[in-house]
């Protein structure tokens, strides 16, 4: 089990659950459409934002933006000590930097000192583009190089007495993050930031980052992951819950199954499966609701459904745990099936 980290008022690592993360687009100076964009990143559910902090006066914001978020704010910084030590000094809960580009051991020393006196944790992050020249020349750009590179950075924390590190070892490949992940759990009881950097465009992006964060979790790998999309960073958030749904680690939400449809369905199936899951997806209750397209995958299949509805050329039935307790028009299916989606969710448990 790994180490405790506090960012904030969030656990990462020692059995906490693990958290979603996301990142900001617009400049962190422009406080207010920064605060718009958290506001909306904490309503889809994400845990821990950060921001980046180019200039002066992005660090300085800081102050602002942590006074109106409700999630814990970390600050990402690179090529300045100075910088870090600013965003540290204007609240930031957490920062990410790279020691190995930060200005050598004296600029590690004046950020860790900062570090120490204000007990805020730290992410040291590696990733193929970042790794550490001796080690790129030892081993090349591979698992083991951005091993020893966090480690490396790691080191150089420690040296001046900061302990609540995180560490990431990010790669755009697939297969080489799954590797350098799993070398680094072997070696370290530091929390993890997993994720695949650099993943792509939403549709690709999704793909490449539930396959390897979720080959991670179900080796119990990973503390706090963040999905990297070029798209709306909500997306990102949504797509990180569904990992953690499909991984069995998230309990409390509306499990939604539907079939792929086939040329027996006569209704509008389809449509009425993404309504559902769209309208339920925050619930944070434990449900499972069945959209089936005819009676072949109808009560039968879904009989474990809390709720389910299947349709036929007419009508549709509505189902409660395998029992049919009405048919209704095909016409009128969608909306009476929603209402009885509603009236489910605020059910008792």
């Amino acid at each position: 089990m790994s180490k405790q980290v506090r960012v904030g008022g969030v656990t990462l690592g020692g059995g906490a659950p693990v958290r979603v993360q996301s990142m900001t687009t617009a400049h962190t100076s422009d406080t207010e459409a920064v605060s718009a964009q958290i506001a909306r990143l904490a309503q889809a559910g994400c845990e821990i934002v950060r921001v980046a902090v180019r200039d002066e006066a992005d660090a300085r914001a800081i102050r602002a933006v942590k006074d109106a978020s409700p999630l814990p704010v970390v600050a990402d910084i690179h090529f300045s000590a100075r910088l870090a030590v600013l965003a540290v000094e204007s609240g930031a809960d957490k920062i990410r930097i790279n020691p190995g580009n930060i200005g050598g051991e004296e600029k590690v020393k004046l950020v860790a000192d900062c570090l120490r006196a204000h007990r805020v944790p730290v992410r040291v992050g590696a990733n193929t583009g970042s790794i550490e020249r001796a080690y790129l020349g030892k081993y090349g750009r591979s698992a083991a190089a951005l091993v020893e590179s966090a480690l490396h950075g790691a080191s150089l924390l420690e040296k001046f007495g900061v302990e609540d590190i995180v560490l990431s070892v990010k790669a755009s490949s697939v297969p080489l993050t799954v590797e350098a992940y799993t070398l680094l759990a072997a070696r370290t009881q530091y929390p993890l930031h997993v994720g695949v950097t650099e993943a792509g465009t939403r549709e690709s992006g999704i793909v490449k980052s539930c396959v390897g964060i979720g080959a991670l979790l179900l080796r119990g790998i990973g503390d706090t992951i963040r999905v990297s999309l070029t798209d709306d960073p909500v997306e990102e958030v949504y797509a990180a819950r569904r990992i953690l749904r499909a991984c069995g680690l998230e309990k409390k939400f509306v499990d939604v199954i539907s079939c792929p449809t086939c040329g027996r369905c006569e209704w509008e199936s389809m449509r009425l499966a993404q309504e559902v899951e769209r309208r339920t997806f925050g619930a944070g209750v434990r449900r499972t609701v069945a959209v089936m397209g005819c009676a072949v995958n109808g009560p039968g299949e879904a009989k474990e459904a809390d709720l389910g509805i299947a349709g036929g050329c007419e009508n549709c039935v509505i189902f409660k745990k395998g029992v049919v307790v009405r048919t209704v028009p095909r016409e009128r299916a969608e909306e009476e099936f929603l209402r009885e989606v509603d009236a489910c969710i605020e059910e008792t448990e």
